[in-house]
């Protein structure tokens, strides 16, 4: 489940409310709708810009070309209802050894307050350890309580380390051995 991943070892989870697997190009105005959602403090590479950019049709290029849809970042997929509420998986952190990949993890806000993030977060966390990772890195933004939160219940401690950005806030870092 990182971005490393060959393509054809697509991973899926289950959880007792959810599924995490693979996106597929129907549901690229999912991530639409999570890129028009995000908070203005978010930089502005991570929404939409003045042009509407990046479009649905942009969105289903990338779920066709980007492993990183069915490999790294699942959708969350709700079990009794079948539609799709955002994804998590694991990235490439960038902070050191593929080993130590990064918990990414975006819900849409209308299912905010259920404990989806918390349950789909575990169930990842379950298929990391199960797959030999010792360590996970997770970065959050200072003023992002709601998602602060959720790492903290699954385990993650924040560090020291910081990433002061005087535009959109500082990003912590947070860490969890496995």
């Amino acid at each position: 489940m990182t971005d490393g991943a060959a393509p054809g070892s697509e991973v899926v989870l289950e959880t007792g409310r959810l599924l995490l697997r693979p996106w597929r190009v129907a549901e690229a105005a999912v991530q639409r709708e999570l890129w028009t959602e995000r908070d203005p403090r978010v930089p502005a590479h991570r929404r939409i810009d003045a042009a509407g950019h990046p479009t649905v049709a942009e969105l289903e290029d990338s779920i066709r070309n980007n492993h990183l849809w069915s490999t790294g970042l699942p959708a969350v997929e709700r079990k009794g209802s079948g539609d799709v509420i955002g994804y998590c998986g694991l990235v490439d952190s960038g902070r050191g050894s593929a080993a130590e990949p990064e918990l990414a993890f975006e819900l849409l806000r209308r299912v905010w307050g259920h404990g989806y993030a918390t349950e789909a977060a575990l169930a990842v966390l379950d298929w990391a350890r199960a797959s030999g990772h010792e360590r996970l890195w997770a970065t959050v933004w200072d003023w992002n309580t709601a998602s602060r939160r959720v790492l903290a219940k699954v385990g993650f401690t924040e560090t020291e380390q910081k990433e002061v950005d005087a535009l959109h806030g500082t990003n912590l870092l947070a860490t969890i051995r496995l």
